[in-house]
């Protein structure tokens, strides 16, 4: 079960000439398969097709069916574009996990108590990282998304184990967060369709656990 009913594929920009093309930005890990998914839908379930798709500098330039003059394409300025999670294909390897399907899960210790709630991944470059929104308080942790520090993922049960030491104080207590509010997300840690295992792109859907080291 997922964390999430939909997935964000990409977001379109500005009209691009007259002709009624858009800008469009794709979050998947290989950028042109944002057209593999069939028909995408808005927030407010719009279903739209993209028709072609071509390169410019940092983004594409895409023709989207029933868009013919610049006009109607201005209208669809900053529409994010969505699948249905099922649509996406399982994954090949079993420590690969859809952002979408971690967002949301309990956060346990060893002996099962819940602690907090995934609320985000991040990627700043060094790996994944998963943040933490601890019970009964404000503030959010961030904890290497590894096996040392979560040795286990069930997302049959919407929980993963994580080891005590980076969110707990004395006592196994939680400790205060090293992070003020919430951190800021990047624009492109949205959860997406697939990416190559261990991917440390910022456009990646899926986290693949490192093996890391504690400490």
């Amino acid at each position: 079960m997922s964390g999430c009913s939909r997935i964000c594929l990409g977001q379109i920009g500005a009209a691009h000439g007259t002709s009624g093309e858009v800008r469009l930005r794709s979050f998947t890990s290989e950028p042109e398969a944002i057209t593999a998914y069939g028909p995408l839908e808005t927030k407010d379930g719009r279903a739209l097709t993209i028709e072609s798709l071509r390169r410019a500098k940092d983004h594409f330039v895409a023709r989207i069916s029933g868009i013919a003059d610049r006009d109607a394409a201005e209208r669809l300025a900053n529409k994010r574009l969505y699948v249905p999670r099922e649509r996406l294909p399982p994954t090949d390897d079993a420590e690969e996990f859809y952002h979408a399907d971690l967002v949301g899960l309990s956060v346990v210790d060893p002996a099962g108590e819940v602690f907090g709630t995934v609320i985000a991944i991040h990627n700043f470059g060094a790996g994944d990282l998963i943040e933490v929104q601890l019970n009964n308080v404000s503030k959010t942790e961030i904890v290497p998304f590894d096996t040392a520090h979560v040795p286990a993922v069930d997302i049959t049960a919407r929980k993963i184990v994580v080891l005590p030491s980076p969110l707990a104080g004395e006592g196994g207590k939680a400790k205060p967060s090293r992070v003020r509010g919430r951190a800021e997300q990047n624009s492109k840690t949205f959860p997406l369709t697939r990416t190559a295992a261990g991917s440390r792109q910022q456009r990646s859907t899926l986290s693949h656990k490192g093996r890391g080291s504690r400490g």
